[in-house]
């Protein structure tokens, strides 16, 4: 089965919501390398990884409940950048863990961190800037989403390898002067 075709599973029939499960809890994909993921150095191709990450993130809803509520609002989510660190390939029948994390939000982006491990292993590490939008086009404040999905509207002080990346790709909310991080 494709990648595209996986997250369009995992969005539209969405895994079982996990109780008690916050906002700020990881949550777990597993998944196994495919032919279909190598490249022509029979590794994983780069862009796969990013496909990867799009289920896990949906995962990540799921376990939240948050689809029927991002419905009802009519919002969805998008990602604004994203950066990946690669450590150690993943190759054919590889078994892979990606845990997915939200570490913290400012008022217009949710900023997550998509950590890939092979038998305990670091193999890739993603940071990814995502927005909602509303049926509109409109976004949806950082802030009103966290609150929708039972969080507080303040996010934890986001890493400083987070901020510095945020304010490097120009991702991060501004306010006062030029490039200031809320957090």
């Amino acid at each position: 089965m494709s990648r595209q075709i996986q997250l369009t599973l995992a969005s539209t029939f969405p895994r079982r919501a996990v109780p008690g499960r916050t906002i700020l809890d990881p949550s777990v994909t597993r998944t196994r390398v495919r032919p279909g993921d190598l490249d022509f150095y029979l590794h994983v191709n780069n862009g796969v990884y990013l496909q990867m990450m799009d289920v896990a993130r949906s995962n990540l809803l799921a376990d939240l409940g948050a689809f029927p509520l991002l419905r009802r609002h009519g919002w969805y989510p998008v990602v604004a950048s994203s950066a990946m660190t690669y450590r150690r390939s993943l190759q054919l029948g590889d078994p892979v863990e990606i845990t997915t994390r939200v570490v913290g939000w400012d008022p217009r982006v949710v900023y997550l961190e998509q950590v890939f491990r092979r038998r305990g292993d670091l193999c890739a590490r993603g940071l990814v800037a995502g927005r909602f939008l509303s049926r509109s086009g409109a976004r949806v404040p950082a802030p009103d989403v966290a609150v929708l999905l039972g969080a507080d509207p303040t996010s934890p002080g986001l890493p400083e390898d987070v901020v510095a990346w945020a304010t490097a790709l120009d991702v991060a909310h501004r306010s006062g002067a030029e490039g200031d991080v809320v957090r």
